[in-house]
């Protein structure tokens, strides 16, 4: 891995872990829907990236949004399921002989492949983070509501930054 992508990378975490703590940690509408757009840094590193490196970056992002949010490991369990997500899911989806793309991005993948990968890992991370964060099933209807329009939001929200510096791959 060369230097610029290392350093793209680092400026990307702290950009989006930023967003999330400073702007949107306390935007949520109706206590249902909270956007979770720093995840969008975990969906972006490069394909090439060991998956015991990708592990411990999902701990260390997971464990700085804890501190911030206050909550004890729920961010880094939910962190670490979104890497194992996404580990299969480019397993099963992308030959492993042929990397010609470096990132996982809408620009190189394309609509279809990116929007579903998006919303796998997502659904993924949002399910063990609000299962984690209510901690009982008794309120299994409002944990699941509260999954599925945080879930939506984030997507609109990943979406949409992916759209505004969409870069179309050159064919």
């Amino acid at each position: 891995m060369n230097s610029r992508i290392i350093l793209v990378n680092v400026v990307r975490w702290f950009l989006l872990l930023s967003v999330q703590v400073l702007l949107l940690r306390n935007m949520s509408f109706y206590n249902l829907a909270t956007p979770f757009t720093y995840i969008l840094f975990l969906l972006l590193l490069p394909f090439g990236i060991p998956n015991l490196l990708l592990y411990l970056i999902a701990f260390g992002t997971g464990i700085t949004l804890d501190a911030f949010y206050d909550t004890l490991g729920v961010h880094t369990a939910a962190c670490v399921t979104l890497a194992f997500v996404r580990i299969l899911f480019i397993s099963v989806s992308v030959s492993r002989d042929n990397f010609d793309e470096p990132e996982p991005s809408l620009g190189h993948m394309g609509f279809r492949w990116f929007a579903l990968y998006a919303v796998l890992c997502t659904f993924s991370h949002h399910l063990v983070l609000f299962f984690l964060e209510a901690f009982k099933l008794t309120e299994l209807s409002y944990t699941l509501l509260r999954c599925l329009l945080s879930a939506i939001f984030t997507l609109f929200t990943i979406l949409l930054v992916e759209l505004i510096f969409f870069n179309r791959k050159m064919r």
